[in-house]
């Protein structure tokens, strides 16, 4: 009966059966033990779960391998990593379904490493390579951005014949799209003879993460037209996109589908704020914090950030204190944008002030980013000395981004004794980006250093790396426009750079507080 219910997927009736079995002293067997396990997952009810590996280990059943990898499933599926862990470690004997129950568990709970770790260890005790752990090992490249492993995974596929299914094909999408390969992931998506939701989901969010927001536009509605609902993910995907480029038309739309379809939840709801604020709509990202029921970490974090890109840090520490308030803690990423706000906003002491809270009252340890953010503050102040001593002092030299924001603060404070030390560590660090070596360049003919700008730019005709001219994009009419830096190819370009003149010149006789400035 219980192995019919199961069957059925009818857990309640299984958990209820196995209760009366074992009310009228009837001892389960391993396959009981292990179907009533799978039940408990099914209806996500943990302490049953675990109420029945107890009686399966009073029972004698604590090494039997079905029982035990059916609990490490309920553990991973339910988030107790540790517990699956610790129970994986005790077992005296493994097959093939616990180490890819291990390996595919770390990888859906975002713990790729461990994935890379669990799949190694399998391997040394001679189990073969199913398609289940090959989505394990999909799944986890993307995560760690590791296209030689994720390109390794998907030739053994080819080499070894394993059905390219839609979700084995739907996973390499994803990969490759995560790891910035998003043409051969257009390739793969293109060839598939068999799409879902998931799928198109899978490419749009692709084509947002890699910056390509027309494209994700143009398959959203490919999609819909084929007659495909847009997934959660599907609509975060597209929201992105919006932010990107300052859609707030398409944003707009997307957001009135979402009230529509009523799937307004947190997941949307901080990507609503996200778009609305990239948009430069600040308003509307509050209201939508407002609306939010119970607020999460994220959704503060969300809106802490809305203002930090604005670079109003009163109210960035308006929004910090009233999270506290309401007994939430902050994390990394809530004192990142606290901190990056109020360099913009040029709150020197108030920034000190709170990356001091976040070592010594909240028991934060401070990363690469949260230094970046404490010398980008006082550089962009003025105080270059201050922020060498802090290099110095904290031992961060060889920290690319640190260099780089105290170097900026040197150009614009046209400090050529700190800048010289700043520019020169940067290039002894060789970074590969020609953004960064052009601002080495700029600094140095700042400081009419000739040769050192005549090496600089030799260095940058001969790297691998083209300079991408900048650019910038606004929707005109529901339309996006792009403007390439010296690009003269538009018909009304005279036009406009006589416009762009004429408002240049507004803004010099006018001071931020509306007073005109003599010239």
């Amino acid at each position: 009966m219980i192995v019919a219910y199961s069957r059925g997927n009818k857990s309640d009736a299984v958990l209820r059966l196995y209760d009366q079995m074992v009310a009228e002293g009837v001892q389960p067997d391993s396959s009981t033990f292990t179907i009533t396990i799978k039940a408990c997952l099914n209806a996500m009810v943990l302490e049953k779960g675990e109420a029945v590996w107890s009686k399966a280990m009073e029972c004698g059943y604590e090494n039997d391998v079905f029982v035990s990898s059916s609990v490490m499933n309920l553990y991973m599926k339910c988030g107790k990593i540790d517990e699956a862990e610790l129970l994986f470690r005790k077992m005296t004997k493994r097959d093939l379904i616990c180490w890819t129950t291990m390996v595919t568990g770390f990888a859906q709970a975002g713990k790729s490493l461990k994935a890379v770790e669990f799949y190694r260890g399998m391997q040394n005790d001679g189990f073969g390579r199913d398609r289940v752990v090959m989505l394990g090992l999909l799944q986890a490249s993307a995560d760690l951005g590791d296209h030689k492993m994720g390109r390794s995974v998907h030739g053994y596929l080819i080499r070894t014949g394993l059905p390219m299914n839609v979700v084995v094909e739907t996973t390499l999408v994803d990969m490759y799209a995560k790891v910035g390969f998003i043409e051969l992931a257009s390739r793969i998506f293109n060839r598939m003879m068999h799409k879902t939701a998931v799928s198109w989901g899978s490419l749009i969010s692709g084509f947002a993460q890699n910056g390509f927001a027309n494209k994700a536009f143009e398959a959203i509605v490919e999609m819909q037209s084929l007659g495909f609902q847009p997934d959660l993910v599907t609509l975060v995907g597209v929201l992105v996109a919006c932010s990107q480029v300052g859609s707030l038309k398409t944003g707009r739309s997307i957001h009135c589908y979402i009230l529509k379809r009523q799937i307004l939840d947190r997941v949307t709801a901080t990507a609503l704020m996200d778009m609305y604020s990239k948009c430069g709509t600040l308003s509307s990202s509050r209201e939508i914090f407002e609306q939010i029921g119970r607020k999460d970490l994220v959704c503060w974090n969300t809106m802490i950030s809305c203002y930090g890109i604005h670079g109003n840090g009163q109210e960035v520490v308006s929004m910090f204190l009233k999270m506290t308030e309401s007994n939430i803690e902050p994390d990394h990423a809530t004192f990142a944008s606290l901190l990056s706000a109020l360099s913009h906003s040029g709150q020197v002491e108030q920034g000190q002030h709170w990356f001091s809270a976040m070592v010594n009252r909240f028991n934060i340890q401070p990363s690469e980013k949260h230094y970046v953010c404490l010398i980008d503050l006082l550089a962009r102040a003025g105080r270059v000395e201050e922020a060498l001593d802090l290099i110095n002092s904290e031992k961060l030299d060889n920290a690319l981004p640190i260099w780089v924001a105290l170097l900026s603060g040197c150009i614009n404070h046209r400090n050529l004794a700190v800048g010289d030390i700043a520019a020169n560590k940067i290039l002894q660090l060789n970074p590969d980006s020609t953004g960064i070596q052009t601002l080495v360049s700029n600094f140095f003919a700042t400081g009419k250093m000739w040769k050192e700008v005549a090496k600089v730019r030799k260095l940058i005709r001969s790297g691998a790396m083209e300079k991408v001219p900048g650019y910038s994009v606004i929707e005109v009419n529901g339309q996006l426009r792009t403007f390439l830096m010296e690009d003269m190819s538009h018909h009304e370009h005279y036009h406009m750079f006589q416009m762009l003149r004429n408002l240049s010149f507004e803004m010099k006789n006018i001071s931020i507080s509306g007073c005109v400035i003599p010239l």
